[in-house]
């Protein structure tokens, strides 16, 4: 292995390249943290080994510059007695590992035997999603048009980075699914994947729950409260809907994202944090910096590597097995057999424009294999607006247009109450099955007028 060894004491330094070298590896060493920057940044290390308490650049500050520069070495910590708190919060911040001083030299050799046969799984991991391909991707992703081949290619590309990326496109298009499957190709894929809809929560409580607060922050705030940037720490922060983030917030994204800190609500500490953010939104972000409603300088930081998802009836290839895919994974949830698709309500299928896009053609397979009679779905187990377009085809009358909103507000309505009554009203249930927090289900009841 290529190593790095970063200390300010020469005996030290000394007494570690020796080991090192002996058992075979390459060693480069640095008397500081900012010497050792450089030097990390400058050339390709396999591991780095990093004390905590150094002057000019300390092992936490090391540690937060690297990844934000998007150095991939592990990095193992070394920390002397006093402190192993560092220590741990380097772990926290995504140190591979960290050894106590004094150490033995058995024990350095064991930790880097470790973090080289870490890599060199990763590496056979690697090759083999290379190799694979596109077949490489989740089992929730179907793509089969050139668009959504083109997306995932970028979302690969781009996956072992700790580059900022944006999804757009319309709503229900799959942004969350392509933002997992990121996190999944990242080094990151062990550490937590947070997704927040910065739509669904109301304005008062969206600072502190990305944030943060401590006790006695605002009424109510009784005890210390971890906001989702820490949680994702080491992971993947997905931020849903980031054009309805309010104002007064953006300015605050923006500083997590130039500088990695937070300031928890109430609290004049500055906490670092290593959240990779991936932001989506269906709206026209450049068209909102135009008209003032999204600060221009935040755009240009999230939108480093943009993905567009088209809607689905611009990629009419993946319809066929996302409606195949979908019709499996419903059973499999639902413990009933895979059903059969009639050929006239396949046609219905194919033949609706879906505005909702995936989500509403998932809600319209659900509802379907809810209402079927026996292990067929037939064109009348499916929407009135997705089975009476094919009714009507050819004639002069058709159903009333619905613009993009209301159709979501359709799909997610529909949704809404497939799961309450499948869960018998209980809502904790309900929103455990449609994916997404209690609080946000509230939300959704209220918004759209659900008893």
């Amino acid at each position: 292995m290529k190593l790095l060894v970063i200390d300010d004491e020469p005996g030290l330094r000394q007494s570690l390249h020796l080991i090192l070298t002996d058992e075979g590896h390459e060693v480069a060493v640095a008397a500081d943290g900012a010497a050792g920057l450089e030097r990390a940044l400058g050339a390709r290390f396999d591991a780095i080994l990093c004390d905590v308490r150094m002057p000019v650049l300390d092992g936490l500050e090391f540690l937060h510059r690297y990844h934000a520069a998007g150095g991939s070495a592990l990095v193992i910590v070394m920390s002397a007695y006093g402190s192993e708190d560092a220590a741990l919060e380097a772990m926290k911040r995504g140190a591979y590992d960290y050894i106590p001083k004094p150490f033995r030299a058995d024990e350095v050799v064991l930790v880097l035997r470790k973090a080289e046969e870490r890599e060199r799984l990763r590496g056979e991991v690697e090759a083999l999603r290379s190799a694979l391909g596109a077949g490489a991707a989740s089992p929730d992703i179907v793509a089969e048009s050139p668009a959504m081949r083109a997306a995932l290619e970028v979302i690969a590309k781009v996956a072992p980075h700790r580059t900022t990326v944006l999804l757009t496109g319309p709503s229900g298009t799959g942004k969350e699914v392509l933002a997992r499957e990121l996190h999944r190709l990242s080094p990151r894929t062990s550490a937590p994947f947070v997704a927040v809809n910065c739509a669904a929560i109301p304005e008062a409580l969206l600072e502190s729950e990305l944030f943060g607060h401590v006790r006695g922050a605002f009424t109510g705030a009784v005890g210390d409260h971890t906001g989702l940037f820490e949680h994702a720490s080491a992971g993947t922060l997905f931020l849903d809907e980031i054009g309805d983030l309010p104002t007064p917030l953006q300015a605050k994204l923006l500083r997590v994202l130039q500088d990695g800190e937070i300031r928890r609500v109430g609290d004049g500490a500055v906490r670092r944090v290593d959240a990779r953010v991936v932001a989506a939104t269906a709206r026209d972000l450049e068209q909102d910096v135009r008209e003032g409603r999204f600060r221009e300088d935040l755009f240009y930081r999230l939108n480093v590597v943009a993905v567009h998802l088209p809607s689905l009836s611009a990629r009419p290839e993946d319809l066929p097995p996302l409606i195949r895919h979908l019709v499996a994974r419903h059973a499999r949830r639902l413990g009933v057999p895979v059903p059969r698709i009639e050929p006239d309500a396949m046609r219905a299928l194919l033949d609706h424009p879906w505005p909702g896009n995936v989500r509403e053609l998932e809600n319209a397979l659900e509802r379907a294999m809810v209402l079927a009679q026996g292990a067929t779905i037939r064109r009348e187990d499916l929407p009135p607006t997705v089975a009476g377009r094919a009714a009507v085809a050819g004639s002069a009358a058709q159903p009333p247009a619905l613009d993009l909103r209301q159709a979501a507000e359709v799909a997610e309505r529909s949704a809404i109450r497939a799961a309450l009554e499948r869960t018998n009203g209980n809502r904790r249930a309900a929103a455990e099955a449609l994916g997404i927090s209690v609080r946000t289900l509230f939300y959704k009841l209220k918004q759209l007028g659900i008893e």
